[in-house]
């Protein structure tokens, strides 16, 4: 028996990195899963190949209140039902506060903050129709301590951390739980861009990468996408039934403090 035999679970950003990760392990887990992204045609292979038994995908703009509504519909005519959500989209732009154009910071809060109240706005009702169910929000370490050139990003995050844990409170009389991951630097193309050109050599940027985390996180290294897919498991899964409200830090210990050796 797998751990979400029967659930029905959607799942955004799962594409790739960690959603697709996420999609992934659920189905394997027993779940059926509704993938769902703007990247349209990565998108559609994940869910073929993972079966039409068990994965289907959306196009959905997490920004975007029509998508959800539409997401959320597809995922109970395929499926009959709405178990899970897992608020896994999100982007990130480097930059300095003072030169932060307001453009780049509303973009930003578009897809990770936005993006989350309508996902759990939308969700909630057909989670409670299910009987109850569970909401897993991708937040992040950033939104628990600093980090230099992140202004909007940890704004976002931060806004999330604190609606999960709103949600919670509001929700829990219908059976919904609402946690909040909090990945240290994961090594997807979030963190890493060279991993999406075509010009960049993989060898190279991957090495920086990891010489990067080698020095600040204690752990020695950045997390995996498939370490953060068996947290959202975890959170999903009734092997986390008395939690609710929290963000769970992933970080390979940076959040711990700051090493004072190589």
């Amino acid at each position: 028996m797998g751990k979400l035999d029967s659930r029905v679970v959607l799942v955004t950003g799962a594409a790739r990195g960690q959603g697709e990760q996420e999609a992934r392990l659920f189905v394997a887990e027993g779940a059926k899963v509704v993938l769902a992204d703007v990247l349209d045609e990565r998108g559609r292979a994940v869910a073929e190949e993972l079966g039409a038994d068990t994965a289907a995908y959306v196009h959905l703009d997490v920004g975007e209140e029509a998508d959800w509504s539409a997401g959320v519909a597809a995922a109970k005519e395929r499926f009959g039902r709405l178990d899970g959500l897992v608020n896994n989209a999100g982007i990130l732009r480097y930059n300095e506060l003072v030169a932060t154009p307001l453009e780049e910071f509303l973009e930003v809060v578009r897809v990770n903050q936005l993006g989350t109240f309508l996902g759990m706005r939308a969700a909630a009702p057909e989670l409670a129709a299910a009987g109850g169910g569970t909401i897993v929000n991708t937040a992040s370490y950033v939104a628990l301590s600093g980090l230099a050139l992140l202004t909007s990003y940890a704004a976002s995050k931060a806004a999330v951390v604190a609606m999960t844990r709103v949600a919670a409170l509001e929700l829990a009389d219908r059976g919904i739980r609402v946690n909040a991951m909090c990945p240290g630097a994961i090594d997807t193309a979030m963190i890493n861009p060279a991993r999406l050109d075509p010009a960049a050599d993989p060898v190279r940027a991957a090495e920086a990468t990891a010489e990067l985390y080698r020095k600040v996180v204690p752990l020695g290294r950045a997390g995996r996408p498939e370490e953060v897919a068996r947290l959202a498991l975890f959170l999903t899964a009734d092997d986390s039934s008395y939690a609710t409200g929290q963000p769970f830090v992933l970080d390979g210990g940076w959040l711990a403090g700051a090493r004072l050796f190589p």
